[in-house]
């Protein structure tokens, strides 16, 4: 994890463009991963976990490999579901959500489909997907690995990456670069208000230009 602390007013875009600098420019998730509310954002370390059809799973015991997964979650990580962007079932509700928060997750990015939606507002949990569905994971997809390196959302993610979440996309900062991203993320939070203020009194959009070079 990166000394560096993020400053809360640094939004997704902002660490997009800060990967941008580093020349990373493909870490954006699929659009279509929606958070449930506007308003809900989400940040924090990957724990992964992936997702694969399966018709197969014991009928004792066929949550085993997902309980382990949540019993096993950290506080600051984000649970990252990775499902081939599959719409077999839903993968993520309201029991899941529960115990991800009490074990100090701060959320999930799913590119496959939520449900229990209003009973997740209720938990509180930011929790972002495609779409919602009743059907249950069971008898129809399996977990494949867990905390292993995953395609989501059409972006390579690893165990300890850094993920920011917003009503504006999900973006991936690998974990050798979070240091970097997190520094130029944070100054150009700063530099973004200033252009804001200018703009507000008056200033054209080229003078902005000109005197901070950001838009």
């Amino acid at each position: 994890m990166s000394e560096i602390q993020l400053h809360p007013s640094v939004r997704s875009a902002m660490i997009s463009d800060s990967l941008d600098l580093l020349g990373i420019r493909s870490n954006v998730m699929i659009p279509s991963i929606r958070p449930l509310d506007r308003t809900m954002k989400v940040m924090g370390y990957a724990a992964t976990i992936e997702f694969e059809p399966s018709s197969e799973y014991d009928p004792q015991d066929p949550y085993a490999p997902a309980i382990e997964y949540l019993d096993s979650l950290q506080p600051g990580e984000v649970a990252i579901v990775a499902t081939g962007q599959s719409q077999l079932s839903a993968f993520w509700g309201e029991l899941f959500s529960t115990a991800a928060k009490l074990r100090g997750a701060t959320g999930v990015i799913s590119d496959g489909p939520l449900r229990d939606v209003n009973e997740i507002f209720g938990v509180g949990f930011g929790a972002f997907g495609v779409g919602s569905l009743p059907y249950d994971y069971k008898g129809r997809m399996k977990v494949s690995r867990v905390r292993a390196n995953v395609i989501c959302g059409g972006v390579s993610v690893a165990p300890g990456d850094f993920v920011i979440a917003d009503i504006d996309g999900v973006v991936v900062v690998p974990h050798f670069a979070i240091s970097e991203v997190f520094a130029a993320a944070n100054a150009r939070a700063q530099a973004e208000n200033h252009v804001l203020i200018d703009l507000k009194a008056g200033s054209t959009v080229r003078e902005a230009w000109d005197k901070h070079h950001l838009l």
